[in-house]
């Protein structure tokens, strides 16, 4: 049956060999799609998630987990058992987990982390780095192939040198900017939560986050993401804002990431 040139919705290299080994001339087109599990979301809804864009569980290498929290932590074992992936986590996240759930990693294969030293997923370099944040062993990361970076920073109450030697260099940055201090402090949150949250041990604001992103070394950086945007105590539009000012571009140059669909695929060649 004659067909027109097929054009492959997969950043997956072994569907573009398959074609290439058969004899199917194609495209490869870029999908907008966040394969990172939401909160919430179960096994099947998130494999049925990654079909609409042409991706399949044979895509992924594996989990790397933050910390225990439930917008980070629930569902991340149901899914790895259910496709038989690896996880790696901190010793500390782990204990939290199982103390929430017993046997919550039963059958699972566990990869813990040291949360200063490099580990391998595939043909990728993950450098985790310690955060201040109110969890067991929270950490965040940076990831490479060897030529490029990407900086991911959600989840700390406060930036340290450490988090800012970490995120230096990087081509990409995915940056928490969660609240707006003057719409927190007006907003309908309860005070304890209120407090919890602007803690030093809680999130960024888009100021903090703006000065943290003007410290450091951004000569490499094509993509910044605003991310972990609260919905009640935030806007994209003062996020950008924040971040457009550190950096002294148009604030149409920051990408916000939502909720429920994250951000698409970013070049950083």
């Amino acid at each position: 049956m004659p067909y027109d040139r097929i054009q492959l919705a997969s950043a997956s290299p072994r569907r573009s060999q398959l074609l290439r080994q058969i004899g199917v001339a194609h495209e490869v087109r870029a999908v907008d799609l966040d394969e990172s599990r939401l909160a919430g979301e179960s096994p099947r809804d998130y494999v049925l998630r990654l079909a609409r864009a042409g991706l399949t569980p044979s895509d992924l290498s594996g989990l790397i987990v933050t910390h225990e929290h439930g917008d980070h932590g629930d569902g991340v074992f149901p899914l790895a058992r259910r496709l038989g992936l690896p996880v790696w986590l901190t010793h500390g996240t782990l204990a939290a987990l199982r103390e929430s759930a017993g046997g919550v990693d039963d059958e699972c294969s566990i990869e813990l982390i040291d949360s200063h030293r490099a580990f391998a997923v595939g043909d990728l370099m993950v450098q985790p780095f310690t955060v201040p944040h109110d969890a067991r062993e929270p950490v965040q990361f940076v990831l490479s192939d060897g030529a490029r970076r990407l900086g991911v920073l959600t989840d700390t109450g406060r930036s340290t040198t450490s988090i800012e030697s970490s995120l230096s260099g990087c081509d990409a940055l995915v940056l928490e900017c969660n609240y707006d201090s003057s719409m927190l402090e007006r907003g309908p949150y309860p005070q304890a939560l209120k407090a919890r949250i602007a803690s030093r041990l809680g999130h960024l604001d888009n100021d903090c986050s703006a000065a943290l992103l003007g410290r450091l070394d951004c000569s490499r950086l094509k993509h910044v993401i605003a991310a972990h945007l609260s919905t009640t105590n935030n806007t994209p539009e003062r996020a950008r804002s924040a971040l457009a000012g550190a950096l002294g571009c148009g604030p149409e140059w920051i990408t916000v990431a939502t909720q429920n669909e994250g951000f698409g695929w970013r070049d950083l060649d």
